[in-house]
């Protein structure tokens, strides 16, 4: 399954310096607008303890992680919807990932230029999000538009998706993300066709700089303030120093963790940030494991084990007989597979068997 999260955020706010700390990978990252004219897509493997613990436990030859891939999209400005900067081309870019990190500067450095002229991250974040709702409204008006004709002609599909359209376009001529807006379970497919950017998950990246006047130690209003929008839409947010992070991406964990310490800068940073990115897209782990091979496969939560198998081949689901499954910690516990049936651990599931985070699954075709 392949996914992704597009990197957004105001020039000079540290995206390109947090892309090259999530994928090892050099973009440019001077200290200027528009430096990061196309998108630089990196793959990044999803932190999991438990793959290598049973990497270690069954021997493997090969250890493969999960895979999130992570998009640096340059600059957004003021206008971007209109055109402004480099607008439509970021947008469009933004449009083919799956969920948005947005970052958000809070740290003060008269050496580093900031667009807006002070560090304001409510300000910012509006800034962005109003670009998104503008492209978002222009699309819906479009799409309205085009629907007029089969509504006159009383078209029951035509009717259902105009009366969607006319709620989401609602919301976001009040400024709000289409996100806002309750959608029964038969729109939904009519939502995804829209293709909405404010209706991607939003992962809120506070960018902080180590030894400088950050927000979230000076804790004045303008961080109170974020608390209160962050909360109020129920939005996740990580805290990462970007240029740390990126000082540091060669070093071993071990070292990692030391040099966070002797900064000061948090533990989490990095790995927090992808694991995040993770959750917001709703899906959820499983493993297979083997003397040949361990491995972490993505699905969405909620899918069946015929389902669950696609990720390894697409036959599985029409080929599948039944699954063997065991979560993962008590694979470890029993010591063997042998000794995990011995126990009656070892669990036979059917078409009907939603699957769990964690479960390491051997599949019967």
């Amino acid at each position: 399954m392949s996914l992704s999260i597009g990197i957004v955020g105001l020039p000079n706010v540290g995206k390109s310096t947090l892309f090259n700390a999530l994928t090892k990978k050099s973009v440019p990252a001077e200290n200027y607008p528009f430096c990061t004219i196309d998108p630089s897509v990196g793959v990044v493997a999803v932190p999991d303890d438990r793959l290598w613990k049973l990497s270690a436990f069954s021997k493997s030859v090969k250890t493969i992680p999960a895979a999130v891939e992570f998009v640096d999209i340059a600059g957004l400005v003021k206008g971007a919807s209109e055109g402004e900067g480099l607008g439509n081309k970021f947008l469009s870019h933004i449009r083919e990932t799956d969920a948005i990190a947005e970052v958000v500067r809070i740290f003060e450095d008269d050496k580093v230029i900031h667009v807006g002229g002070g560090i304001d991250p409510l300000r910012d974040i509006g800034i962005i999000n109003l670009e998104l709702v503008l492209a978002d409204l222009e699309t819906v008006t479009k799409r309205r538009g085009s629907l007029d004709k089969d509504v006159k002609a009383r078209k029951k599909e035509a009717i259902a998706e105009a009366d969607l359209v006319d709620r989401l376009k609602v919301v976001l001529e009040d400024g709000k993300l289409a996100a806002a807006v309750l959608v029964h379970e038969e729109e939904k497919p009519m939502l995804k066709q829209l293709n909405l950017l404010t209706t991607k998950p939003i992962l809120y990246v506070l960018n902080k700089k180590s030894g400088g006047k950050n927000l979230d130690e000076i804790r004045d209003a303008r961080w109170d303030g974020l608390m209160k929008f962050l909360k109020n839409l129920n939005s996740g947010f990580v805290i990462v120093d970007a240029a740390i992070e990126n000082d540091l991406k060669d070093m071993s964990e071990e070292e990692k963790i030391q040099m966070k310490k002797d900064f000061g800068a948090d533990s989490g940073g990095v790995d927090e940030l992808i694991k995040k990115g993770y959750d917001i897209l709703d899906i959820m782990t499983y493993f297979t494991t083997g003397e040949d091979e361990s491995r972490a496969w993505t699905i969405k939560k909620g899918w069946t084990a015929p389902m669950a198998g696609t990720a390894i081949h697409n036959d599985f689901k029409d080929k599948f007989i039944r699954a063997e499954v065991i979560e993962w910690n008590k694979l470890l516990e029993a010591g063997s597979y042998s000794r995990a049936r011995e126990l009656g651990w070892v669990r036979t599931e059917g078409k009907e068997y939603i699957v769990k985070d964690g479960d390491v699954i051997e599949f019967k075709i």
